[in-house]
């Protein structure tokens, strides 16, 4: 059996003599081929989290049809990928790519990562929210009509669910507007949707309440879905927001997904031992509890996201409307202020996109160094950038510890997501400052985390990616490579792989991704990228 250590040893000796070749049956054979596609050679990491081992894979009709230590039947294509790596499609557990689908098919942010799979609808924000008006039905089909790169899985939205019936304001659901919220989330969950997500610190998903909450919940039970949580606090009250989900989660007695698990601030740094313990000991009561995290030390959000949540209750209007009340002001000032102290000050947000054609120039900057290029007050800059955009604009804050984060991608409850939007090096969707992770989480985790750090081992990381992401979100065919899943492939060289796109340049694509493959297509081939799309709606029975 082929070792890690071997098969990096070999893989790194043979880079350049391992590049795929594409062949083509001789004409001849064409109409008696075994396979659609065969990869030849590789070591494959079948998503259990073992070791690789040196075996062909074959693809008919968009299956996996044969795994074996050599096919000896033909392809109609064949592809040889001795010394690299094979791997079940990433499943993006955690995505906000579909976002620019409609805008850019193609998802090259997504597919030159190796994901073959995104799930949106995250941080309570779904396109669809299972209301007659916005079904989910049709958002699948019209994904299925869109044929993008990637497959799209989706969870329902549930500050999307209570703005479509409450609206904007803190305030508690009526009891009928709570019934009419539940029949919602039904609809959602009938129609294919894979969970529900809430964001706790983004209105109006903020107004509400643990019961709310916990009513919205009880729909996945029955259908052994999860409920994924971008939690009400990241920072100084994050074990009271860890106690919260553990609570929502064990009162609909539903599964719990924590979105994007972290430490924020240097003073909070000190507390992922207790939150550890808080989860490892809700998981030893019998709640089915995970969590996922991309491997950056910054996050990204929305530049409202500084403001308190109070001062946001109604909506943007009402939001610049305290803004220019002085008393509600001056108290939104230094709620805003204690938020940058916790961050390290206004050089550790930087602007990532605007609305306002006449702000460009903030796009990539630093909070703080903008502001003292214009001789202005980093706060006060701050609000009239919101004002002029009339609150649409992005950021990133750079707040947490590196120790940390390789301690929750190596933990045994702990998956890889990008919580990025998906773009490109050129068309519509090259634009702003992205934040890198939405083109370079998995490659980096592979990279930094794997072959440069040791955090986890290549076998653990590929299953954190695929089959792992893939059983949480009841994608029952998608996640290893095994005979009947669906051909949805991904190959890499682990002694390159790795991410490129930086956050002052994010708009680079990352190395190592040789080959992928997306319901038994070739998507991507050492960067040629196909013409059409292979993706579908994933719609969860």
């Amino acid at each position: 059996m082929t070792t890690r250590r071997d098969f990096l040893a070999a893989s790194a000796a043979t880079a350049v003599a391992a590049t795929p070749i594409l062949r083509a049956a001789p004409a001849a054979h064409l109409a008696r081929a075994d396979h659609d596609l065969i990869l030849r050679g590789g070591t494959v990491f079948d998503g259990g989290g073992g070791e690789g081992r040196e075996l062909d894979v074959g693809i008919t009709a968009g299956r996996i049809a044969e795994v074996a230590p050599r096919i000896t039947g033909r392809g109609a294509s064949e592809i040889d990928v001795r010394g690299l790596a094979v791997a079940p499609g990433f499943v993006d557990i955690h995505s906000h790519a579909d976002g620019s689908l409609q805008e850019d098919p193609r998802a090259e942010s997504v597919i030159r990562q190796g994901i073959t799979t995104i799930v949106c609808g995250a941080d309570g924000s779904s396109r669809a929210v299972g209301s007659p008006a916005r079904p989910f039905g049709a958002y699948f089909d019209s994904l299925d009509r869109l044929r993008p790169a990637c497959n799209v899985a989706a969870m329902v939205g549930l500050g999307s669910v209570r703005g479509a019936v409450v609206g904007e304001d803190d305030r508690p659901a009526t009891p009928d507007e709570l019934r009419t919220m539940v029949a919602m989330v039904e609809r959602a969950l009938a129609e294919g949707a894979c969970g529900a997500s809430s964001g706790l610190e983004y209105t109006p998903g903020a107004f509400a309440s643990r019961d709310e909450l916990i009513a919205l919940c009880r729909p996945l039970v029955p259908l052994g879905r999860v409920y994924a949580t971008h939690m009400r606090n990241e920072d100084d009250r994050l074990l009271q927001a860890i106690e919260e989900s553990i609570a929502v989660a064990e009162g609909a007695r539903c599964g719990l997904q924590v979105s994007h698990l972290k430490t924020q601030g240097p003073r909070n740094w000190g507390v992922l031992d207790t939150v550890f313990a808080r989860l490892e000991g809700a998981k030893a009561r019998g709640l089915d509890v995970a969590f996922d995290r991309y491997p950056y030390l910054a996050y990204a959000t929305g530049l409202t996201s500084l403001f308190p949540v109070w001062s946001r209750d109604g909506g943007t209007a009402a939001f610049f409307a305290r803004l220019d009340d002085p008393t509600a002001a001056a108290r939104i000032r230094a709620e805003t202020l204690a938020k940058i102290e916790l961050l390290g000050g206004w050089d550790n947000v930087q602007v990532t996109s605007v609305r306002a054609v006449e702000d460009r120039d903030a796009e990539g900057a630093r909070l703080g160094q903008y502001a003292a290029r214009s001789g202005t007050d980093p706060y006060e800059r701050t609000v009239a950038l919101l004002r002029r955009s009339e609150g649409n604009v992005g950021m990133v804050g750079f707040a947490m510890s590196e120790a940390n984060l390789e301690r929750i991608l190596a933990h045994p409850m702990g998956m890889v997501c990008t919580d990025g939007g998906g773009f490109a090096i050129d068309g519509p969707t090259r634009r702003g400052s992205p934040h890198p992770r939405g083109i370079g989480s998995f490659p980096r985790v592979l990279g930094r985390y794997v072959r440069e750090r040791g955090a986890l081992t290549l076998g653990d990381a590929v299953a954190k990616m695929s089959a792992v992401p893939a059983a949480r979100v009841r994608l029952g065919d998608r996640g290893r490579i095994a005979v009947g899943q669906a051909g949805d492939v991904v190959v890499f060289d682990a002694a390159t792989v790795a991410d490129v796109a930086t956050f002052e340049q994010p708009f680079q694509y990352p190395a190592g991704i040789r080959v992928v493959v997306v319901n038994g297509t070739v998507a991507l081939r050492d960067g040629e990228r196909a013409r059409e799309g292979t993706g579908r709606a994933l719609r969860v029975g």
